[in-house]
């Protein structure tokens, strides 16, 4: 059944659920199978997942500032990387684990117990291959957000109701071979048109599958500890089939009808919000390089081809700087966990490295990685960008580092997780210092206060094992 991962949160009314047949039901029992589909838990769990990690609520997301694609304009706590007032890791940390891991967790009981006697083993098998790959998402994020978690004991809180931490390189590891297992155990449709990523297809699951654990296994190329693992991850991943096109993004389709919009639409055109404009950490790059994606990302209420960021973290007037697309406030625009493009960068990368084929094929994988950038955004001219000295692969300056990382972090624009996570993978491109606070950019999400306070045992414990429990302490594959 759901529970909460410890005491700690057990004491905070948790966030009311939107609902719909669709996706979550308040009148429904989750505490009784009998009333409680595998099926409804998958989708509960789906939704919370994409939508925590889309959202643009400050009081639960600030990834596209950590990643410095947007800064604020009135309130500017966050740009300033103020992550207590709002209590935003523990409010990150409460989404991922109660409506996310603990919802899966439960679709998996579920579906195990399930006595329909029309479930074939495989079915039930493929379920639970989909829900382990979510799983694996999900642990994974929190893993690179905040370091060390509670992971053995974090699903057992009966047993456990203050959890340890694990060692997060030690989780790491596990994840990846439980991925590897996951991945061959999707061989039909599973969860079917209940599925709302990829409606049952079980190719693309496959193919989403390898496509995490390559990501995963670029995360920790670096890691000695790890190097073997990561080497036998991306090979298999990349022999088992990654994506191929924008088709098979892991995306989920938002509607116009609420409760199923958008998160950012709901954020900001529903809430009357002018509370962001873009960056100019962002618009200056792409000013820089003439980029012709800059209509499709941004709006052009400086006039027609001008765009001005706001200088990242001051209090910046909303109708003096470049403001967000219309495609990103539409309730329709759907949410991606990976897409085509940023495989494509990671094939580079394992190229460059020699795992997965030579650096000789690494300029045509960086060229892929922003020709799909370009489809998704329908943004024309590709193959003149793709010239222009300071991108082409060839005369760009820097490391074959500094080239990817700079196209990667462009092209995960409205993907704040993932902008941020190339800037802390690939340490490019140079960010700007908040105007007010100064601060230096946070690598990581400092642990929940409740955690400190109910927790505090096994959170001093942690603290010291990562290093101090700071914003900028490094987590474990981004010391090297």
């Amino acid at each position: 059944m759901k529970k909460i991962i410890i005491t700690a949160l057990s004491i905070i009314t948790l966030i009311s659920c939107q609902s719909d047949d669709q996706y979550e039901d308040k009148n429904i029992d989750p505490k009784n199978p009998t009333e409680v589909s595998s099926e409804f838990l998958f989708n509960a769990a789906t939704k919370s997942l994409f939508d925590q990690m889309t959202s643009t609520n400050v009081n639960t997301n600030i990834f596209r500032m950590l990643g410095q694609h947007w800064t604020e304009t009135t309130y500017v706590d966050e740009a300033n990387y103020d992550f207590n007032t709002r209590n935003i890791p523990q409010n990150h940390w409460r989404e991922m684990y109660t409506d996310v891991l603990f919802d899966l967790a439960d679709a998996k009981t579920n579906n195990d117990n399930d006595t329909n006697p029309l479930l074939s083993a495989e079915t039930r098998k493929t379920k639970n291959a989909q829900i382990e790959i979510l799983s694996i998402y999900a642990w994974a994020q929190m893993v690179e957000t905040f370091g060390n978690i509670p992971y053995t004991q974090a699903m057992n809180p009966d047993q456990y109701v203050l959890p340890v931490y694990d060692d997060a390189a030690t989780i790491y590891g596990d994840l990846l071979a439980r991925l590897a297992v996951a991945i061959p155990n999707v061989t039909n449709s599973g969860f079917g048109s209940a599925d709302k990523i990829y409606s049952g297809d079980a190719a693309k699951w496959k193919k989403f599958g390898n496509s995490l654990m390559l990501r995963m296994g670029l995360r920790v190329a670096d890691v000695p500890a790890l190097a073997a693992k990561s080497t036998a991850a991306i090979q298999a991943a990349v022999a088992g089939g990654v994506f191929t096109s924008n088709a098979d993004n892991a995306a989920l389709a938002y509607s116009n009808a609420t409760p199923n919009t958008n998160p950012v639409w709901v954020d900001l055109v529903q809430s009357g919000r002018s509370d962001f404009v873009i960056a100019n950490t962002l618009v200056d790059k792409m000013n820089a390089l003439n980029d012709p994606r800059r209509p499709f990302y941004f709006d052009q209420n400086k006039g027609v081809g001008v765009y001005e960021g706001g200088p990242y973290g001051d209090n910046n007037a909303f109708s003096s700087y470049t403001h967000v697309s219309a495609r990103v406030i539409d309730p329709t625009n759907p949410a991606s966990l990976i897409d085509y493009s940023e495989v494509c960068f990671y094939l580079a990368d394992a190229a460059e490295r020699s795992i997965s084929g030579t650096p000789a094929l690494a300029p045509g994988f960086y060229n892929a990685g922003i020709t799909a950038s370009f489809d998704y955004w329908a943004a024309p001219n590709v193959a003149t960008y793709l010239l222009n000295p300071d991108v082409n692969y060839t005369t760009a300056p820097g490391t074959w580092k500094v080239k990817i990382g700079n196209q990667l972090w462009l092209a995960m624009y409205n993907r704040g997780y993932e902008a941020w996570t190339a800037w802390r993978t690939y340490d490019i491109p140079g960010f700007n210092l908040p105007a007010i606070s100064e601060d230096p950019v946070p690598t990581r999400y400092t642990y929940p206060i409740n955690e400190q306070n109910l927790n505090k045992v096994n959170y001093t414990a942690a603290a010291a094992a990562i290093g101090g429990d700071t914003q900028t302490t490094k987590v474990f594959w981004d010391k090297f």
